[in-house]
């Protein structure tokens, strides 16, 4: 121990040390988390073996063993390549869009996922099929995407148009968008017990109304009853909103979203 703490003090540890630990722990912490619950995950595992039995072979003098090691090692890594392709490259790709390189792309997708509501709320509205699209921003809902079925799938119209389909299995309960992808459906939201609200609001506006009484989420609601579309931000409803009305608003949250959390929430006080 002595020997560790002047290890430490005559250590000198600059701002780009803390830089260079900090960008590998979050490099490796991204890969892990995209490889989670794939066979990637199963061949890392093997690797971190591999290496472990490697140095348990030249701190016990297993010489048979670290020549096995050391010469299999090639072979290992191409068999890898090889078996391994399909997952590899997924992990690639996805890990260009990991929240560490997120926010060079956010623009384009958030635009792009504001499309894709607009277009999925002006159809199920047209056909008064009911449905309530959340949108997760700064405070997180995951025991709220917990509660439902998981996708993590691309926002597209075509999705959100076949989850509320009546003879859908997902169609009754809240999809949830997070990071501007389908975090999970058929999920479950408190209903606002606020009495002030008028008593012609259904279920599906209480519990939008009852979500954002807690977060900062907003929520789009499609009335299965007139074919309305409404907007619930900070407990607040906006109802009978058209088309250009939802995608003008929608599309201020996401500007909102990139400016200071001040300015957005005064902004929001003046919106509603």
């Amino acid at each position: 121990m002595d020997y560790l703490l002047e290890l430490v003090k005559q250590s000198r540890i600059g701002w780009s040390d803390v830089l260079d630990v900090t960008i590998v722990a979050v490099v490796f912490y991204e890969f892990l988390r995209l490889i989670r619950g794939t066979r990637a995950a199963q061949m890392a595992f093997g690797s971190a073996l591999i290496v472990a039995l490697f140095f348990i072979s030249q701190w016990a003098s297993l010489e048979t063993l670290n020549w096995l090691i050391r010469n299999m090692v090639g072979y290992v890594v191409f068999a890898v390549i090889v078996l391994f392709q399909s997952d590899l490259r997924r992990v690639l790709a996805r890990f260009g869009q990991a929240p560490f390189f997120r926010y060079f792309a956010r623009s384009d997708r958030a635009d792009e996922t504001v499309e894709e509501i607009v277009m999925a709320s002006k159809m199920l509205a047209s056909q008064r099929v009911g449905a309530i699209i959340v949108v997760e921003r700064e405070i997180g809902l995951r025991n709220y995407i917990e509660s439902g079925i998981p996708l993590d799938a691309t926002v597209t119209y075509d999705l959100l148009a076949t989850i509320f389909q009546p003879s859908s299995p997902l169609h009754d309960g809240a999809v949830i968008v997070q990071d501007d992808r389908v975090a999970a459906a058929a999920c479950f939201l408190p209903l606002t017990v606020n009495l002030r609200f008028s008593k012609d609001l259904g279920t599906r506006h209480r519990a939008a109304i009852g979500l954002t009484e807690e977060n900062d989420a907003y929520v789009v609601v499609v009335s299965e009853e007139t074919g309305g579309i409404s907007l619930v931000i900070e407990g607040r409803i906006e109802r009978n909103l058209d088309v250009e009305q939802l995608s003008s608003k929608l599309r201020k949250l996401v500007v909102q979203r990139r400016s200071s959390p001040v300015r957005r929430s005064a902004d929001l006080g003046q919106e509603f």
